[in-house]
């Protein structure tokens, strides 16, 4: 019998064993992921951003999350010698009407205790002299790091402190017939727990209901793809460099991001994946593309933003179209500079009516801990995520009934 156990092998799954393990260092932990590595989807395909907190609305927990684990990561990374570098963003406005949005942005920066400040072309050009803009907003505490690396360190340090990891484990079904907490049922064996915490990503909502847990949510796979420049280009981005958002529009849009290992990553656009872990138009699942398609919440999305998500799609198939989105802010870049880089999958959680859920979702069951929406920016904030589970699960050493809202 296990205290806890944890299911999925992500950067978040990781957090919550990594602090778990230094709250309760009795406890018999199992953290099991169903792939034969650790961060082997959100995480391991994620832009490397360390991301400021600034896009998000003051007093959500993104916001405060992205805010504090922004500094936590940046400490992580110094303590364990993992590769990362606070090299600052800028986001540019390149036409007029982008203004009152870029001003919003700087406001909600400044409510969230960020030191940003607005600069004009001259100061852009100071800090990226290939790109142009009338006006942007300069993100001194955005940076990048090595998210594998970190989450690799999570690992060695659960299991460090006698946390037992599987790999290879993907569970089957859950129960409760013994009495005594959840049982999972794996590809493994069983396993017993007497608390379960569930940091599935994109399989989170399926994780939940097998718990008898609604969600109120599903996930919904978006799938990006980037181009990276040609190492003879790198020299045209020197640090990060965002467009204004488009607020009718629920994603950041087309950026320039240098990674740790020295690329130079450009994109991501946004299409709906044909699977949850769709990393290209090839991967392709009946189930998973059958629940997104008959799901109402995604078809009211989909209505709604029918104009910008076609625009998307044919950047998808045009990489005519892609280099002109990156040209507006660096006009220099030619198709030529461009080759194919990876891909990633979003798992957004979306609501019935349509609308995204626009926050980290962590849910209660009976004896279990739901994280049921974890997108960007929840790798800059794994740290204060893990921390925030913990503090709502009951000690071993206690009853492990929790408070289930009505």
């Amino acid at each position: 019998m296990y205290d806890y156990a944890i299911v999925g092998g992500g950067i978040v799954g990781l957090s919550v064993g990594m602090h778990l393990t230094e709250r309760f260092p009795d406890a018999r932990i199992l953290l099991i992921e169903k792939e034969d590595h650790w961060a082997a989807h959100q995480t391991g395909h994620n832009s490397g951003v360390i991301h400021s907190g600034i896009y998000y609305k003051p007093g959500s927990y993104k916001a405060k999350f992205a805010v504090e684990g922004s500094q936590l990561m940046v400490e992580f990374c110094q303590e364990h010698g993992i590769t990362h570098d606070v090299c600052g963003k800028i986001i540019v406005a390149t036409d007029e009407w982008e203004l009152p949005l870029l001003d919003n942005l700087l406001q909600r920066g400044l409510a969230n205790g960020l030191a940003v400040q607005k600069i004009g072309p001259e100061q852009i050009r100071e800090i990226e002299p290939h790109c142009r803009g009338i006006a942007a907003i300069r993100v001194p505490s955005t940076g990048i790091a090595d998210y594998k690396g970190v989450a690799r360190t999570y690992a060695k340090l659960i299991e460090a402190r006698g946390g037992e990891l599987r790999l290879g484990c993907r569970v089957l079904s859950l129960d409760e017939t013994n009495g005594e907490g959840p049982a999972l049922q794996t590809t493994q064996g069983d396993f017993h727990a007497k608390f379960l915490i569930n940091c599935a990503g994109l399989h989170s909502d399926r994780v939940a209901r097998m718990d008898q847990v609604n969600p109120g949510a599903k996930i919904v796979p978006f799938r990006g793809e980037y181009y990276e420049l040609k190492p003879e280009r790198r020299s045209l981005v020197k640090h990060l460099i965002y467009p204004v958002p488009n607020p009718s529009f629920p994603f950041l849009g087309v950026h320039f991001t240098r990674m740790t290992d020295g690329n130079i990553h450009c994109g991501p656009n946004a299409v709906l994946a044909m699977s949850r872990e769709g990393y290209s138009w090839k991967n392709f699942s009946a189930r998973d593309l059958a629940e997104t398609l008959t799901y109402g919440g995604f078809l009211k999305l989909a209505y709604r933003n029918f104009g910008e998500g076609m625009k998307e799609i044919w950047r998808s198939f045009s990489k005519k179209a892609f280099t002109k989105t990156l040209q507006r802010l660096i006009p220099e870049i030619q198709e030529s500079d461009l080759v194919p880089s990876h891909a990633g999958v979003r798992a957004q959680a979306l609501m019935s009516d349509g609308k995204m859920v626009d926050d980290f979702l962590i849910i209660k069951g009976r004896d279990s801990m739901h994280v049921c929406n974890a997108p960007s920016p929840a790798a800059t904030a794994s740290i204060p995520i893990g921390r925030a589970v913990i503090d709502q699960i009951p000690n071993p050493s206690r009853p492990t009934r929790v408070a289930v809202p009505a």
